[in-house]
Parts: structure tokens; C-alpha cells; sequence
């Protein structure tokens, strides 16, 4: 049960329609595959998405960095000794989606050496999550349009709309239409991707405050301390760390400065170990927790929601698993389906999907 060697496999999906949000635009899944293999000839997977915006990783940057610093440092380290794995990488700085795929493709392959999902290792309370799904910038009636074709195609009733535009009452004209248009039953709340000043993000939700916004997430400038802290006295809506929030440490920084309420847990920036230790965090504090999205494709989900079903705590909100749906393809034998508004794990040893070789080197880019 050792590490025998590991890929980076670079590769590319378009969107089929561009993804915006106040921190960027993507418009392809470029993304990098990761595969653990174990000396015993079982093979672990994940997925890397890069997003240079928020952690200054490129797709060339993960494969770099696990091809010539990780793999060489992890071979022949035990699938068991994940303290040593994470002991080795953390002597790089920085990398986070590398270093996350990297921890989630070895309990994949673990799970499958010891014929256990990831869900059942880590905890094992259910097996699915309720749904919610991002509305990005678009005009109005384009983002209504796409909140209801989800709604009535898979039963989705949370909505993250992306917010921080400027001025600041077109993202309020936009969640006020959809609050119109949807109803009083769908759940809707807001994401800023720190396009907005604190004050700029508290006249917005003093615009909406009849909205009934569940959350609002990381609105303000991530390094903008003060600032956070007085928005965060200024409303009651819950307030939700996320780019600020990458890390243990970061996490009681946010929580004991009060510049937060509630964090954001992804596991393509904190695999499944440092998931679970923030996750632990959170509980230890009385602090609620909701799972994020890094624009993961269909793998990347099934390792979010393999977490967010293992336990209590993030299985409690709607996980955001629906991005991999503005994907044209991915790389998985079998899609993921969401169905009345849920994704269940999928069954099986570790994360319990497999990559399709004919998709794989019909979209990969180093060959």
C-alpha cells in the first residue's frame, strides 16, 4: 500500500457558455487530472483546477510543481501516512489545488485497496447532498431563464447568484428578478468574489433585505480587515468566508476577528484531510459551514459531494455540485446526475468513478 507514482495529466473542456463572476471569466475547463498509483497497481483520481485569479496557480504550475517537487518526494510513502504526505508538500509554499488533488487521489486509492468509498472512511452520514447552483453575470432575463430550465430539469431550489458589479444595482435588479420570477420557495443567496467596497456591499443588502438572501459570501476584499468586520456588524444576513478562508489559519482569523460568521469549505483547494480538520474547526466553534465550488468538473464534484455526505455538519446546507452542467464534456465513464434537486455519492470503492481513456486522450494536451 505505497505510493508508486504519480501523474499530472493536463487537459481541456470548453464551457458551453462563459462563466462570469466579479473575480474573473472562464471560458475552459483546463483543469489537470491527477492519478496515484499504488504498488500494488490500483490507481487514485482527481481533479486540479487552477484559478490564477484567486491562488496564482496555472494549469503548467500543477503539473510543474507535482512532476518535479511532490511525486518525487511521496514515492514509496504509505497510502496511510497522510501526515507525511502533507508534511512533504507543505514544505513548497502556496499550491493548494496541487496539493489538494494530490490528498484526494490518495484516498481514492486507498478506498480502493481497502474496497471502502471515501464517504464511508470519512465519516459516512448519508449518501447525497441537496443542490444548490450558480447563476453568473448575465442580463436578467437570461439569468431567470437559467434558474428555471435548472429548476425544472433537475429539481434545483438553491440559487448562488454572483454578485459585485458595478454599479451596484445591477446585481440588485438581478436578485430582485429572481426572487420575482422563482418564488418564495427557492432559496437564493449572494456571492461578491470581492468585487465590492464595504460599503458599496452594504447598501446592496440593505437593498435586498426583502429578499429573505440566506448567505452572502465573501463580498468585500479578502485583505480588507476593518472593513469586513464593519460589514459583517452591519447586517444579519449570515456571512460567508471563502477566498479569505483558505486555510486553518486563516479560518480562525476570520472567525475570531469577526470578519466572518460562516466558512466556505472546497475540497480543490483542501483535498479531503484539510477539509476535515476546518471542518472540525467549525464544529469546535458553533459555526456553520456550506460546500463550495472551484468550477470543478464532474470529478471534482464527486470528490465534494463524497465529503460533504460523510458528514453532519456539511451535509446540513445545499452543496454547490452543479457547475460541471455549463460543461460541453468531461473525462467520467458514467455522468453525474442530479435528480429532484440532489447528487448522490456514487457507489463503489473511493470516490467510486472512473476516467473514460478515450475521452481522456481525445481532450488531454501533452500529447
Amino acid at each position: 500500500m505505497k505510493i508508486a507514482r504519480i501523474e499530472a495529466i493536463p487537459f481541456a473542456i470548453p464551457y458551453t457558455k462563459p462563466l462570469r463572476f466579479a473575480s474573473g471569466e472562464v471560458h475552459t475547463a483546463d483543469h489537470v487530472l491527477i492519478r496515484v498509483h499504488s504498488d500494488d497497481g490500483r490507481i487514485g483520481v482527481a481533479e486540479a483546477p487552477p484559478r490564477p485569479y484567486t491562488y496564482g496557480e496555472t494549469q503548467e504550475s500543477i503539473v510543474a510543481v507535482i512532476e518535479k517537487i511532490f511525486a518525487p518526494e511521496l514515492i514509496g510513502v504509505s497510502l496511510l501516512e497522510r501526515e507525511v504526505v502533507h508534511a512533504r508538500m507543505d514544505r513548497t509554499i502556496g499550491n493548494p489545488t496541487a496539493k489538494a488533488a494530490v490528498d484526494m487521489a490518495i484516498w481514492d486509492v486507498l478506498g480502493r485497496t481497502l474496497d471502502v468509498s471515501v464517504t464511508q472512511l470519512l465519516g459516512g452520514f448519508t449518501d447525497r447532498m441537496r443542490v444548490s447552483h450558480m447563476v453568473g453575470f448575465a442580463p436578467d432575463d437570461v439569468m431567470v431563464a437559467e434558474a428555471q430550465r435548472v429548476r425544472d430539469t433537475h429539481g434545483i431550489t438553491v440559487f448562488k447568484v454572483k454578485v459585485g458589479r458595478r454599479p451596484v444595482d445591477l446585481d440588485v435588479g438581478a436578485c430582485r428578478a429572481l426572487r420575482t420570477a422563482l418564488g418564495p420557495d427557492v432559496e437564493l443567496y449572494v456571492d461578491g468574489n470581492r468585487g465590492w467596497t464595504p460599503s458599496e456591499a452594504a447598501r446592496a443588502l440593505r437593498a435586498m433585505d426583502d429578499l429573505d438572501l440566506t448567505l452572502a459570501e465573501e463580498l468585500c476584499p479578502a485583505d480588507d480587515v476593518l472593513g469586513r468586520r464593519w460589514l459583517v456588524s452591519q447586517t444579519t444576513v449570515p456571512t460567508v468566508a471563502d477566498e479569505s478562508a483558505t486555510t486553518p489559519g486563516e479560518v480562525t482569523r476570520e472567525l475570531l476577528g469577526g470578519s466572518a460568521t460562516m466558512i466556505s469549505i472546497k475540497t480543490a483547494r483542501t483535498g479531503f484531510s484539510t477539509s476535515q480538520r476546518i471542518l472540525h474547526q467549525c464544529e469546535g466553534m458553533g459555526v456553520e459551514v456550506v460546500m463550495g465550488n472551484q468550477i470543478d468538473g464532474q470529478l471534482g464534484t464527486a470528490c465534494s459531494v463524497a465529503f460533504g455526505a460523510a458528514h453532519r455538519l456539511t451535509s446540513r446546507r445545499a452543496g454547490e455540485l452543479s457547475n460541471f452542467l455549463d460543461m460541453r464534456d468531461d473525462l467520467l465513464t458514467e455522468p453525474l446526475e442530479i435528480s429532484g434537486g440532489e447528487l448522490a455519492v456514487r457507489p463503489g470503492p473511493g470516490i467510486g468513478v472512473d476516467v473514460d481513456p478515450d475521452k481522456l486522450a481525445h481532450y488531454r494536451l501533452d500529447q
